[in-house]
């Protein structure tokens, strides 16, 4: 999404790396995915591409690579840990040709965090301290392992936890630098459940919605049965310099859509924009 007269290519994309074989085996679902392209897309930014991938050197360098080839924020969880598979670090290094050091300042956020437990640091807890040289170290404000980041001028290669509680405690302490990379922009989203009017009935509306709204996201969910009962919510999301702005925008094309849904014998249970 961008402002109407932006070219696509003045709004800073996106992409998510996920790494990890649980999550491609079905053992885990890939909250954090969702999670973080929500928050992404609420600061203004593009996501492009959600990316799983599993505990190799080889695959991570390569989507790494390529998201920075096509991204200017690249965030990655998972694999930060003091296992034989986490492997995340290892392979941000290959794909930026950086060797992989260790970091004092990791290793003494570990150290910290340790002996604060009466623990002592093992080789495997050193282990978590090895990032891309260059790297900043990200302090865990939950656990134990730290994040990195990499600025590149152009674009920022961040590693966060897979564990959900750590990288979302981690993002909230970035999300000010992010929004400093992302439009000063406003995001606006409608939503409306509409009952007794087939999705298939309705698409027709929708298409013309999204030809003449400008930028703006236009998706419906069926949350019934087709034909026996029909359910759908309808999502509008837009983006504008200010929130009154954004807000009248994503209300104009939702009007629209509903008033053709009412039009079509659609019943509207409920509308809420914020």
């Amino acid at each position: 999404m961008s402002e109407k007269g932006a070219s696509p290519a003045t709004v800073p994309r996106a992409w998510i790396i996920t790494i990890g074989n649980e999550l491609l085996i079905g053992r885990i679902v890939n909250t954090n995915a969702s999670w973080l392209a929500s928050k992404l897309t609420s600061i203004g930014f593009r996501v492009e591409r959600i990316v799983v991938v599993p505990d190799d050197v080889e695959e991570i360098a390569e989507e790494v690579s390529r998201a920075l080839e096509n991204a200017e924020v690249v965030i990655t969880t998972g694999g930060l840990g003091p296992t034989y598979d986490d492997v995340t670090m290892e392979g941000i290094s290959r794909a930026l040709n950086r060797r992989l050091v260790l970091n004092r300042k990791a290793l003494e956020l570990i150290e910290r965090f340790y002996k604060s437990k009466g623990l002592e640091l093992t080789s495997k807890r050193v282990k978590m301290a090895y990032m891309p040289e260059g790297a900043k170290p990200l302090e865990n404000p939950v656990g134990a392992a730290p994040g990195s980041l990499v600025d590149l001028g152009k674009s920022v290669i961040i590693a966060l936890p897979g564990v959900p509680r750590e990288m979302q405690a981690m993002y909230e302490r970035l999300e000010t630098f992010l929004k400093n990379r992302a439009p000063k922009v406003s995001v606006a989203e409608c939503r409306s459940i509409i009952v007794g009017l087939p999705e298939s009935t309705l698409a027709t509306v929708l298409d013309e919605a999204a030809r003449t709204a400008e930028n703006t996201y236009i998706k419906s969910h069926p949350r019934g049965r087709e034909l026996e009962n029909p359910v759908i919510e309808l999502r509008v999301m837009t983006v504008a310099k200010d929130k009154t702005k954004a807000v009248d925008k994503a209300l104009k094309a939702m009007n629209k859509i509903l008033e053709g849904a009412e039009k079509l014998g659609g019943e509207i249970r409920e509308k809420t924009c914020n």
